[in-house]
C-alpha cells in the first residue's frame, strides 16, 4: 500500500521490530510448557509442538503459493488473521501465575542463567552439540547451487530438496508423539547426530536427485530426534524458576548457529567448493558426536530424561538389642 522512497526502510524497520519481538517467544514458550501439560507427558507434547512445526514447514509454502495467485495482499492478510488468531489462544490458555523471582535484576539474573548452563554439563553439552553440529552441518544454503549445477534439477527439484529434511523430520515427530522415547535418551541423541552426519556426507557425494532427497529426508529425521532430546533433557534437567533464562541462551547459541552457520557455508563453498563444504560439515558432525560421548559423559549416559524420584520409606524402627550373656 506504500510506494516512493520511504518503502525499503519502513520494511526494514519493521523486519527490526519483529525480530526483536521474536527473541522473547523462545524464552516464553519453553518456560510456558510445563505449566501446560503434566510433567510426566512433557516429552510426548515436545514431539507434538514439533510435528506441527514441521508439518507447517511443509504445507506453509505450498499453501502461501496458492494464496499468492489471488495477490500478495491476501497473503499477507492470512498471516495476519492466524497470527492474531495464536496470540488469542495463548492468551485464553489457563495457565497457573509464576511465582515472582525475589531481588530481581535484568543483569543479575542473565549472568545467573549463564553460570547455571555453564555448571551443568548436561544442559552445556546439549547447547554446544547443536550450536556446532547446525554451524558446520547444515546444507541448506547450498542447496540452490546442487539443484543447479549438481543435480540439473531446476527450481522445481529446488523445492522438493528444501521440503524434504522437513518430510523427515515430520514422520519421525508422529512417531515421537505416540510413542515417546523413554530409556538411553542420551546415546539416542548422539547417535542421530552420527546418522545425520553419515546422511550429508551421502547427500554431499550423490549425483542422483532421488538418492540426494532420500538423504536430505535421513538428516531431517536424524535432527529431528537430536532436536526432540535436547528439548526435552533442557527442560527437564532445568529447574521452574531459570527455565526462561536458560530458554534464553539456548535460543542465542541457536540462532547464532542458523544464521553464522549459512554464512560459513557460502565462506567454505567458496574456497573448497560445495560439495567440499557439504562434506567437511557431515565429518565434523560425526567427530562432535563420537567426541561428545567422551567430553559430556554425564549427557551421553542419560538413561531418561528425568530420573525417578526414589521416596525414602520411614526407617523401621529397630527394637534395642540386649546383650546376652553367656
Amino acid at each position: 500500500f506504500m510506494t516512493g522512497p520511504l518503502v525499503l526502510p519502513v520494511i526494514f524497520s519493521i523486519a527490526v521490530v519483529l525480530g526483536g519481538a521474536n527473541a522473547f517467544t523462545p524464552a516464553a514458550s519453553n518456560a510456558l510448557y510445563p505449566t501446560l501439560v503434566p510433567r510426566a507427558e512433557l516429552a510426548s507434547a515436545i514431539a507434538w509442538n514439533s510435528l506441527g512445526f514441521q508439518v507447517a514447514a511443509i504445507v506453509g509454502p505450498a499453501f502461501g503459493g496458492i494464496l499468492y495467485a489471488f495477490g500478495g495482499e491476501i497473503v499477507y492478510g492470512v498471516s495476519v488473521a492466524m497470527t492474531v488468531g495464536a496470540v488469542i489462544a495463548i492468551l485464553s490458555a489457563q495457565t497457573p501465575k509464576q511465582q515472582p523471582v525475589a531481588n530481581a535484576r535484568g543483569l543479575a539474573m542473565a549472568i545467573e542463567g549463564l553460570k547455571y548452563v555453564r555448571d551443568n554439563k548436561t544442559v552445556l553439552g546439549a547447547i554446544l552439540l547443536d550450536l556446532i553440529v547446525v554451524f558446520f552441518g547444515g546444507a541448506t544454503a547450498l542447496l540452490p547451487v546442487f539443484a543447479r549445477d549438481i543435480l540439473h534439477v531446476g527450481a522445481e527439484g529446488l523445492g522438493a530438496l528444501r521440503a524434504a529434511p522437513a518430510f523427515g523430520a515430520a514422520i519421525v515427530a508422529a512417531m515421537l508423539a505416540v510413542r515417546p522415547l523413554e530409556r538411553r535418551v542420551g546415546p539416542w541423541m548422539l547417535w542421530s547426530i552420527v546418522i545425520y552426519g553419515v546422511g550429508t556426507l551421502i547427500f554431499g557425494l550423490s549425483q542422483f536427485f532421488w538418492l540426494s532427497l532420500g538423504a536430505l529426508a535421513v538428516t531431517g529425521a536424524a535432527d529431528m530426534i537430536s532436536v526432540y532430546v535436547r528439548q526435552s533433557l533442557i527442560q527437564f534437567a532445568t529447574p521452574d524458576a531459570m527455565r526462561g533464562r536458560v530458554a534464553s541462551v539456548s535460543f542465542i547459541f541457536i540462532s547464532a548457529s542458523n544464521e553464522l552457520g549459512e554464512f560459513e557455508s557460502g565462506v567454505a563453498a567458496r574456497f573448497i567448493g560445495p560439495i567440499g563444504a557439504v562434506l567437511l560439515g557431515g565429518t565434523v558432525a560425526i567427530v562432535t558426536a563420537l567426541s561428545w560421548f567422551r567430553l559430556f559423559p554425564q549427557m551421553a549416559k542419560a538413561d531418561r530424561f528425568e530420573e525417578p524420584r526414589i521416596i525414602a520409606s520411614e526407617p523401621e524402627r529397630l527394637e534395642p538389642q540386649t546383650e546376652n550373656s553367656a
